[in-house]
C-alpha cells in the first residue's frame, strides 16, 4: 500500500460483483483497507455474509455488506440494483468483477449464452441501472474486470450466442471484448457527468476461473503454469488502483494492465461495433433507460 492510501477511501461506497473469491475479494479487501465503505456480490447469501464478515476483519470498524445474486440472470441482477440502491443513498464505485469461462454452450433462464450473458450482459444491465445513483454521488468510478484475451476476441452479431457453432475460447474472448467495447462507449455517453469508465486486464492469476466447466487442455495446463501465475492480491492491484487512486481522477474510456494504460486491441476502438453492441445489449436486456 503506498503512502497515505490507508485512508483514502473513507466515506467512499463501493459495490464489487464476485466478491467473494478470487480477484474480486482481494479488491474489497484491498478498499476496505482503505476505509472504504464495501458490498461484496456472491451468488449464495450465507457464503456472502460469511465472507463479508471476514473482509471487514481487515480493518477495524469496517462496514461490509453482503449481497446476493445469480448474475446469469437478468431478475437478479435487477434485484441486486435495487437492493444496491435501496441500502446506498451514495454509491461512488462500481467494481464489474464478476466473470468466468465455461468449456461447453449453457443456456441461462433468459435463453441467452451463459459466457456473453455472466461477462458483458450482468455488468451492462447493473451499470446502467446504478448509473443515476453514481451520477448523484460524483465523482464516480465504474471500473470494469476484462482480460487480455480481448486481443483475441471478435463480436460476431451474427451468432452473438454461439448457436450455429460454439467454442469455450472463442465465446470467452469475444465477451472480454464486450467489456472493453462497453467501456470505452459508456465513457463516450459518460461525457461530463463525473462519471469515469475504466477497463483492466488483471494478468493471469491463482483462481477458481473456469473451474465449473473446464476444457480438457484447462485440466492438463491449470497445474502446470499455477506456480507461475499471480496472487489474487497481485491481480486485484489494477482494479483496486483504478477505484481509489487519485492519479487516475478524471480518467476515463481507457485500458490497463499491471495499474499503467495500455492499449487495447485495434477492434476495440472501432465506435460503430461499441454502439451497435450498445444497442444489442439494450434489446438483450430490455433496458431502455440507458444514456444515448
Amino acid at each position: 500500500m503506498t503512502t497515505g492510501s490507508a485512508d483514502r477511501m473513507v466515506g467512499r461506497t463501493v459495490l464489487v460483483t464476485g466478491g467473494t473469491g478470487g480477484i474480486g475479494r482481494a479488491t474489497a479487501e484491498g478498499l476496505v483497507r482503505q476505509g472504504a465503505r464495501v458490498g461484496v456480490v456472491g451468488r449464495d447469501l450465507g457464503r456472502t455474509t460469511r465472507v463479508a464478515a471476514e473482509i471487514a476483519s481487515v480493518r477495524p470498524g469496517a462496514q461490509v455488506d453482503a449481497f446476493a445474486a445469480d448474475l446469469s440472470s437478468q431478475a437478479d441482477v435487477r434485484a441486486l440494483a435495487a437492493a444496491v440502491l435501496d441500502r446506498y443513498p451514495r454509491l461512488h464505485v462500481l467494481v464489474n468483477n464478476v466473470g468466468g469461462s465455461w468449456a461447453t454452450r449453457h443456456v441461462t433462464a433468459d435463453g441467452l449464452e451463459h459466457t456473453f450473458a455472466v461477462n458483458h450482459l450482468a455488468p451492462f444491465l447493473l451499470t446502467t441501472l446504478l448509473l443515476d445513483r453514481l451520477t448523484t454521488s460524483a465523482p464516480a468510478r465504474v471500473v470494469t474486470v476484462s482480460s487480455g484475451a480481448q486481443a483475441m476476441g471478435r463480436i460476431d452479431f451474427e451468432d452473438l450466442m454461439g448457436e450455429r457453432r460454439y467454442s469455450g475460447q472463442r465465446a470467452y474472448n469475444q465477451s472480454k471484448l464486450a467489456n472493453v467495447l462497453f467501456t470505452y462507449e459508456l465513457a463516450r455517453r459518460l461525457d461530463g457527468t463525473g462519471v469515469t469508465a475504466t477497463v483492466l486486464h488483471p494478468g493471469v492469476v491463482r483462481t477458481a476461473f473456469a473451474a465449473e466447466d473446464p476444457s480438457p487442455g484447462m485440466r492438463f495446463l491449470l497445474p502446470v503454469v499455477r506456480p507461475f501465475m499471480k496472487t489474487p492480491e497481485q491481480g486485484a492491484a489494477t482494479s483496486v488502483h483504478l477505484a481509489s487512486a487519485p492519479e487516475v481522477e478524471g480518467v476515463t474510456g481507457q485500458y490497463f494492465a499491471n495499474s499503467r494504460p495500455k492499449r487495447s486491441s485495434p477492434a476495440s476502438y472501432d465506435v460503430a461495433t461499441a454502439r451497435r453492441l450498445w444497442e444489442v445489449s439494450e434489446q438483450l436486456v430490455s433496458w431502455k433507460g440507458a444514456r444515448s
